[in-house]
């Protein structure tokens, strides 16, 4: 009897040494939850970012990231962002670092920088129509060939016809007889919201009062029903004073939203010519 309890006694002392041990040591136990298992898919960080086309101050930015469900954007310029795909509008040019913090729903995070330049980027330089034989010259197209109204012919009315006096420049002018059923026609391509003007000279003969009409129409037409929607800019020469003196016109004209534009020539009452047609930017 007295040896049991003695084992007794000495349990209960082993347990109080034990727990004396324990009790001065200063352990910190953080055990896993129960079913829990290590962050298989951690997520990863990334982004794309693309200047705006309208305001080169701003930059939009797509969104890379794998196995995230929330992300923090900073911008570099004191600006932050919780969105998905932010944009933002820097206040000036300069070099900016973009930071952005992806995180998942257990807390683990991935970070992704990347340094933009923000720059106001050159304008392209405006196309210049290119108006083949401008000047109604034989063997004056590209190749070396042509009979000066080539490029004119359309469906509207007749061919205009080829004269060599007077002329303002050359050896030949386009000539429009009096009955106003020559028409020349051309498409070319311009850059959109751009000014131009174009500018050619015309003569009309004094027996009949008449006029000249030169007009710039936008995108081109199939029909001449269409003129008075298309029309850019147009101009009625009615300067009969001299046969034989050329008048010039400068018509400016701005071409809109359109990347094609088309010169359109009538005539009525009396013959005209015209020669030496150009365009240039405005200045």
């Amino acid at each position: 009897m007295t040896s049991i309890n003695n084992r007794v006694s000495l349990n209960v002392l082993m347990g109080v040494f034990l727990a004396s041990i324990l009790m001065s040591c200063d352990f910190t136990f953080e055990l896993p939850e129960e079913g829990s298992i290590p962050d298989q898919t951690p997520p990863s960080a990334s982004f794309a970012a693309t200047q705006n086309d309208t305001d080169f101050l701003q930059y939009d930015f797509s969104n890379l990231s794998n196995s995230a469900t929330t992300y923090l954007w900073d911008f570099g310029d004191g600006n932050t962002s919780t969105e998905l795909d932010p944009s933002n509008v820097y206040p000036a040019e300069g070099i900016y670092t973009v930071k952005l913090t992806a995180s998942d729903n257990l807390g683990v995070t991935d970070t992704y920088e990347a340094v933009i330049e923000v720059i106001e980027p050159e304008a392209p330089l405006a196309i210049i129509p290119d108006i083949l034989e401008a000047g109604f010259e034989d063997n004056s197209l590209p190749d070396g060939t042509g009979d000066g109204r080539d490029s004119w012919r359309n469906d509207f009315g007749g061919v205009i016809q080829i004269t060599s006096s007077p002329v303002h420049e050359g050896s030949q002018a386009a000539k429009y007889p009096s009955a106003g059923d020559r028409i020349a026609y051309q498409e070319m391509q311009v850059s959109p919201n751009t000014d131009y003007v174009l500018t050619y000279y015309y003569t009309l003969k004094t027996d009949n009062p008449g006029s000249i009409t030169v007009t710039v129409v936008g995108g081109g037409i199939t029909d001449l029903s269409e003129v008075a929607n298309a029309t850019l800019a147009a101009f009625e020469g009615t300067d009969q004073a001299d046969a034989n003196s050329y008048v010039r016109v400068d018509l400016p004209f701005n071409s809109g939203a359109n990347s094609t534009m088309a010169i359109l020539i009538t005539n009525q009452g009396v013959e005209a010519r015209v020669d030496a047609i150009s365009i240039d930017l405005a200045q």
